[in-house]
């Protein structure tokens, strides 16, 4: 009995801590990610988009340049390898952010809220087309929550009479759409290539790489838009909020999720991705003092819900059979 509890059941033991670890990380990271967001809205009222992606990189290339180093457990970069970290770049950091900007403002914010909320499903899907992983059914019911949770949460968000600053043109809410829809499929994306990553490769090292990436395609329009920019109207605490944003942004989110993802198969990990609007909303209320309201909590907690149900310890039938 000591034997069989003792040793063929440590494996599991250890898998579960593992398991539950990846679970805390990929929370903490979109979580993070909510929290900028709704902290970077006075950095975007004071730098041009562009101009705060390519600084925010900057941030994020220097405090990292110690993780560009292969560690020697690792072999080198192939072609193939060099190609999935241009695509996680180039989808998850420069075009999301130009679609998700560009798209909310052309439509509204529900509208955005709607759309972004077919995240975890469009990542289950693509990681059984992509990855060839078997999505239990329990994860598309954690999917179908999660996404329902989120759309409920976007709907009843009360939305001003007349929208303050200009106006989109009209005939424009279809390409917003459009565009919304390339930011579903960008985060997706990411997800799907950062899982395949995690299979060679360390956290950190894709951390550092993806970054760098992101530092060269922001690089020509954050020099054009930085040489008519007025830096020194900045104020220090915008400055200190830009320091938090760029490594929150390109530091911290990027490697606990890539941490997470090496433990997790990434139809589940998708599912973490409703704790983004959650984390946003929750600032919003205590940091900017928003509102939320008996429909809007009820819309969290449905999507929670689902991430429960997600990343609820199955049957450990390994145990059994060693009794």
């Amino acid at each position: 009995m000591k034997n069989a509890l003792g040793y063929h059941a440590l494996p599991m033991v250890i898998a579960t801590s593992h398991r539950t670890f990846a679970y805390a990380c990929l929370g903490l990271s979109m979580s993070l990610v909510g929290s900028y967001v709704a902290l970077s809205k006075p950095l975007a009222a004071v730098f041009p988009v562009l101009l705060l992606a390519w600084m925010r990189f900057g941030i994020g290339a220097i405090a990292m340049l110690g993780w560009l180093r292969r560690p020697p457990e690792e072999a080198r970069l192939s072609r193939r390898a060099r190609a999935l970290l241009f695509l996680e770049s180039l989808f998850g950091n420069f075009l999301f952010t130009i679609c998700m900007v560009t798209g909310i403002s052309m439509t509204s914010a529900v509208t955005a809220g709607v759309t972004m909320s077919a995240i975890p499903a469009t990542v289950a899907l693509m990681s059984w087309l992509l990855l060839r992983e078997r999505v239990a059914q329990r994860t598309w019911l954690a999917v179908a929550l999660a996404v329902a949770g989120i759309a409920l949460y976007a709907l009843s968000r009360e939305q001003p009479a007349v929208q303050a600053g200009p106006q989109p043109p009209a005939g424009a809410a279809w390409l917003g759409q459009l565009l919304l829809i390339g930011a579903v499929l960008c985060e997706s994306l990411y997800a799907v290539i950062g899982k395949h990553l995690t299979a060679s490769m360390g956290p950190r090292r894709i951390t550092a790489l993806i970054n760098l990436w992101g530092l060269v395609l922001s690089t020509p329009f954050g020099l054009y838009l930085a040489w008519n920019f007025n830096f020194s109207a900045v104020g220090w605490g915008t400055w200190g909020l830009l320091l938090f944003y760029g490594l929150a942004a390109c530091v911290w989110t990027v490697w606990l999720w890539m941490t997470g993802l090496r433990n997790v198969p990434a139809s589940q990990a998708g599912i973490f991705t409703v704790l983004l609007p959650i984390s946003t909303a929750i600032v919003g209320m205590c940091v900017l003092g928003e509102r939320i309201s008996a429909m809007q909590a009820l819309a969290f907690g449905i999507a929670l819900l689902g991430v429960l149900i997600a990343t609820w310890p199955g049957r450990q039938h390994n145990l059994a059979q060693a009794h």
